[in-house]
């Protein structure tokens, strides 16, 4: 019992990173600093996802989903649970190339805004009352 509720707490985990990836720009709009975290974040899951690794958090939930008793799964946490979300059938490869276009224009964006946002609080704590 003890090692499915480790298994699915992996599993919530990895998928709150994935989310974390994915939308933690918009978080950093809200409190700057989680910035600081999301960019290495934002780092590691394309170095993942362009170099076709296998994030650590995937055969540490197969083995403890093993230990359990239950079936593991081959391949990755984003091929066996969210690929038929984010690459359903008929997608193409230029539209893949599209959507990665979005996300990186779309972090950009996000950015830009952080740092304006970042020095216009500056430049209100150097102007004089």
């Amino acid at each position: 019992m003890i090692y499915r509720l480790l298994a699915d707490a992996v599993l919530v985990l990895h998928g709150l990173f994935v989310a974390f990836v994915v939308f933690g720009g918009l978080l950093a709009l809200w409190r700057w600093r989680l910035a600081y975290l999301h960019l290495p974040a934002l780092a590691w899951g394309a170095m993942v996802i362009g170099m076709g690794w296998i994030c650590p958090l995937t055969p540490l939930e197969v083995s403890l989903r093993q230990q359990a008793g239950q079936e593991g799964y081959g391949g990755g946490f984003i091929e066996h649970y969210i690929l038929a979300v984010i690459y359903p059938d008929g997608l193409t490869r230029n539209i893949q190339m599209v959507l990665a276009a979005l996300l990186v224009v779309g972090n950009v964006v996000i950015y830009t805004l952080w740092l304006r946002r970042r020095r216009a609080a500056r430049a209100l704590q150097r102007t004089p009352a």
